[in-house]
Parts: C-alpha cells; structure tokens; sequence
C-alpha cells in the first residue's frame, strides 16, 4: 500500500458519507495520484469494519468488471469485487427510494449461494458448483458516487464497486441441472425492454466469477463462507432508472424480479 493508515480512514469517512447521504464526491485518486488498488481494499476493509460496528452483517460479495468489454474499458484483465451487507437487499416487488441514490443504474445477474465453504486459488468450475446451494436471479442497483459518473477503477474499488441496492427473486436452481452460460435475461423498465443479454456474458461462465473471488480472497489470507451470497456480475447493460421507474427482469426458465423506484 502506498497510502498510510491516517489516510484510509480519512478516505473511509469521505466514502461512507456520500454512500449514506447520496452526494457526489470527486474521485480519489484526483487527490491522491499515487493509490493503488491495496490502497482501495484497504478502503473496502475499513467500510466493512464500520458496518458491522454500527450493526450490519455482512452476506457475501459481489464481482464487477466482468464482462470483455468492461474490462477493454478499464484497462484490467481481472474483475474488481466488493461486499454486500443486509443493509443493500431490499424485497422482490418492493420500492427503492431514488433519494437515497445518486447515479442509481440496475443491471441483472446471476446470484451464488453457497452450501459449503470455499478457499484457495486452485479450485475448479466443478467444484464451485458442488459447493453451492443453490443459484437465484438478482438485480444489483449499481450506483456511483463520483461526480458526473466519472471515475477510474481504483476509485470505484475505494466505492465499494459501486455497489447500493439488490434484488432477488424467481425461482432458485440447482447449478448442476442448467447450462449456466446459456441463461438469457431481459430487463423491462415500464413495460418496455431496454436491454438484453445471455449468462455466457459474464466471464464465459458466472462461476468464473467466484473462481477469480477465490484467487482475490486467498491473496488476502480469507476464505468464502458457507452460506455466502455471491452476485456475479451484470449480464446485461446497466441501465439507468428514475422517480417512478417500473424495472422487470426476466429469466429464461428462472423466473422474473420486479420492483419500482420511487
């Protein structure tokens, strides 16, 4: 890391502050030129800290960056990742408050949830998929807090990967009894399809997510939980949303997840 202690706390405080009370902040390294992406984890640590100190739990993680293009984008070849607390779920034909949100964005995705606990960085596709429980369909309400969306990947690490909001719902499946890159998604907003999208989208396979999780994780000493909640990126577009929105997403022999913003 290049940046000290004082330092990640003094970005930590920045950070939570407009991801609790939805303002814009300049992006970090507009600051700080010289932090690195340890820098930026350091972030996301002391964010979980202070979540789980004022009650929150944490329920799993989620990958970003995970798509080819994405990635071309911002000039990475590996997806960032960040946490999900309790505290970020809100229930499938619920409402989500647009004051609460800055540059709100939804995108759909393919959820884990773990039965068995996973580690190390030498774990294989097959073996992801013996160890989940079950995967759902989920929409990540993705949302910036950098000015005029304008950021750049270790600043958007530092953000928490931008993470706000998500939904689950349809209906659960065992990963082993589809074919988990032929998924095809919809997303409606008013009745009206925005954007589409197939499974194989995300890294060729979602579970390459987790995979690559697995290899983040074990640089940094920890391990994936039984029972962790793991969101593995957008399958389709994120798309923008407003006052009033009505969002639907749609997923082949999955199901569909509806909410409305408000």
């Amino acid at each position: 890391m290049s940046l000290s202690p004082e330092t990640i706390s003094a970005l930590t405080d920045k950070v939570l502050h407009a991801q609790d009370h939805a303002h814009t902040i300049t992006k970090l390294t507009d600051q700080y030129p010289e932090m690195s992406n340890d820098d930026s984890y350091a972030v996301q640590d002391e964010l979980r800290r202070r979540w789980l100190q004022r009650g929150e739990r944490v329920v799993g993680f989620k990958a970003g960056l995970t798509s080819k293009a994405k990635m071309q984008q911002m000039g990475v070849h590996v997806p960032s990742f960040g946490i999900l607390t309790n505290a970020m779920a809100r229930p499938e034909n619920g409402v989500i408050e647009i004051k609460e949100l800055v540059h709100p964005r939804v995108e759909a995705e393919i959820a884990f949830v773990l039965r068995d606990e996973l580690s190390g960085n030498q774990c294989t596709i097959e073996q992801v998929l013996a160890a989940t429980d079950f995967i759902i369909p989920a929409v990540e309400v993705i949302d910036s807090r950098y000015e005029k969306f304008k950021f750049d990947l270790t600043s958007v690490i530092a953000d928490n990967g931008s993470s706000a909001r998500y939904v689950t719902g349809g209906r659960p499946l065992d990963p082993r009894e589809i074919d988990l890159r032929t998924i095809g998604v919809v997303i409606e907003k008013n009745g009206e399809i925005q954007t589409v999208g197939a499974s194989a989208a995300v890294l060729n396979h979602p579970a390459n997510s987790i995979l690559l999780l697995l290899d983040h994780l074990a640089a940094r000493g920890e391990t994936l939980p039984a029972g962790s909640f793991v969101m593995t990126g957008g399958i389709t577009e994120a798309i923008p949303v407003a006052a009033g929105d009505n969002i639907t997403a749609r997923y082949q022999n999955m199901g569909s997840i509806s909410f409305r913003f408000v």
